[in-house]
């Protein structure tokens, strides 16, 4: 078994409905978690939009969020798991922002992560910091992928 992301509001390659994005209710989509492995101690979140490169040069960061309890198998619209930590988006908040595309249709990943260790960073902490920490630590992974257009 391989460990799955989904979501009941959207299909894998599918359109996120508007609701989703950042300049309408900027709230996250219910994810479902399946199949983590028995031995992950933590999961992480980073949802970030590839073809930002185009638009903005870089990677956009949307959501990064550790320390997942492993044995959760939601995370519920509008929330965060009880005892994880969210990083700063680009946005340069903190917490879920939602897509954005300044020019046309973009696509939105969902990546998790399942861990053999929990992450000793505080709360703000940078993509580039948690990547960092969890480089050899990351034992399964999988992806959701959205689309999303201004």
């Amino acid at each position: 078994m391989s460990m799955k992301i989904e979501s009941s509001a959207f299909q894998n390659g599918g359109e996120i409905p508007k609701k989703y994005g950042f300049k309408k209710d900027n709230i996250n989509p219910k994810l479902i978690i399946k199949d983590v492995p028995a031995e992950a101690k933590s999961l992480t979140l980073i949802m970030d939009d590839p073809d930002a490169i185009g638009a903005v040069g870089k990677i956009w960061v949307h959501w990064i969020i550790w320390n997942i309890d492993p044995t959760i198998t939601e995370i519920q619209e509008n929330s965060i798991p009880s005892n994880s930590i969210q990083g700063k988006t680009d946005f340069g908040e903190i917490g879920y922002g939602g897509p954005a595309p300044p020019d046309k249709e973009h696509a939105y990943i969902f990546k998790l992560y399942a861990l053999d260790n929990k992450l000793n960073l505080k709360e703000g902490s940078s993509k580039l910091e948690i990547e960092k920490a969890m480089k050899s630590h990351i034992i399964a992974e999988s992806k959701l992928e959205g689309r999303y257009a201004p």
